[in-house]
């Protein structure tokens, strides 16, 4: 059957002035035995689909050749197909322009010439022209191609990542109680802690990433900071360039102060500073007081 938002193998049928015909030949007892079998993008009241002209190109395929090809609906919302391979398919994740923002939604550049709609039911925040978005592709119950900025359950959980491993990824949803929850390669499903969110993040944002752990059902978990061994020194030169700016080398912060004194001051958590302070007096580069730390 045909598929709508796949690219599928169909068959040259027949020509007309506007273009070729294409689709599969059947053995006319398989419509009726495969009516049940169908799902929400394959197009089972028809049996082929025209190929425009100017889709063939100077070497035409002949009847019965087979062709690859990408069915959507046109601007009229009639099935019609491409040998251009659109940015994305149905089920899979991409990242897409938008075009244009109205009154239904945001349109998004896939690479035909029709835009892709995203409906603003579909997004999880506002969008705006110009910026790229990560979006799977659907079809809605009026059998119509969309986007979605609804991925989470699409991502994938069988990476090869392990802890320590840098990875790239798409912030693509916020939720306050939890953290950010990320796309890593555009592909796995991936979030970063609450309480590993050092500084601010907001969906769109690409971000290196450290693996911190592997989840039973292959979910990562993520941190923007290095290493511990790494990020004691990288801490303790933040302390200390505080400090220098300071016109007596003194700060007011101490192991009393509370851990959103020190996130906002620091973009660390207590622990952190607590370490980094260690680390710094260890070195005699600093004096801890009862009312705070100073340059040695």
């Amino acid at each position: 059957m045909i598929q709508l938002g796949k690219q599928q193998n169909l068959k040259v049928l027949r020509f007309s002035s506007v273009g070729a015909y294409i689709g599969e030949e059947r053995d006319p007892l398989s419509v009726f035995a495969g009516t049940s079998q169908a799902n929400a993008s394959s197009l089972t009241d028809i049996t082929e689909v025209l190929l425009p002209n100017n889709e063939l190109g100077e070497k035409k395929p002949a009847v019965s050749d087979t062709v690859r090809a990408f069915v959507y609906l046109d601007s009229e919302d009639r099935p019609v197909a491409t040998l251009k391979q659109p940015m994305i398919t149905v089920g899979a994740i991409a990242r897409l322009t938008v075009r244009e923002v109205n009154r239904v939604g945001a349109f998004l550049d896939w690479g035909l010439p029709k835009d892709l709609l995203l409906p603003y039911k579909e997004q999880t925040r506002k969008v705006s022209t110009g910026e790229n978005v990560l979006v799977s592709l659907y079809v809605d119950k009026s059998h119509r191609l969309c986007a979605t900025m609804n991925i989470y359950k699409l991502l994938r959980t069988d990476s090869e990542y392990r802890v320590s491993d840098q990875v790239i990824g798409t912030v693509y949803q916020l939720i306050d109680n939890f953290g950010a929850y990320v796309a890593v390669d555009d592909i796995f499903s991936g979030m970063i802690p609450k309480r590993e969110l050092v500084s601010a993040v907001k969906p769109g944002d690409i971000m290196k990433l450290r693996v911190t752990k592997v989840q039973p059902d292959g979910k990562l978990e993520l941190s923007m900071r290095e290493p511990g061994y790494r990020q004691l020194f990288i801490d303790a030169d933040l302390i200390m360039n505080e400090l220098k700016k300071t016109a007596d080398g003194f700060l007011p912060y101490h192991d009393k102060s509370s851990s959103d004194e020190l996130k906002s001051r620091f973009n660390m958590s207590k622990n952190s500073f607590k370490r980094a302070c260690g680390h710094l007096l260890k070195e005699g580069r600093i004096e801890i007081l009862d009312n705070g730390i100073r340059i040695k």
